[in-house]
């Protein structure tokens, strides 16, 4: 298991890509079903992730190998980070 120490973040995401390079993929596209240069599919995301919406509640649970995708109001992503 790894140390998780505050204030650092996992940027390794356990073999999953860095969040740099998710960050490159992701950022300003939409989730969907398949590719275009919109969107991206989500067969292609790791197994572990999840969408968070604005405003919306998640568990507090630390997963180091979960890819976190944040999104906005339009369903564009913003950001990701692992956790």
């Amino acid at each position: 298991m790894p140390l998780v120490v505050p204030g650092i973040t996992n940027t390794s995401g356990s073999g999953s890509g860095s969040k740099e390079e998710w960050l490159n993929k992701l950022v300003g596209k939409r989730i969907a079903d398949s590719h275009n240069e919109t969107c991206f599919a989500k067969q292609d995301l790791p197994e572990t992730h999840r969408i968070v919406k604005p405003g919306e509640v998640t568990t507090m649970d630390h997963r180091p190998e979960r890819l976190n995708i944040h999104v906005d109001e339009n369903d564009n992503v913003r950001d990701v980070n692992y956790g």
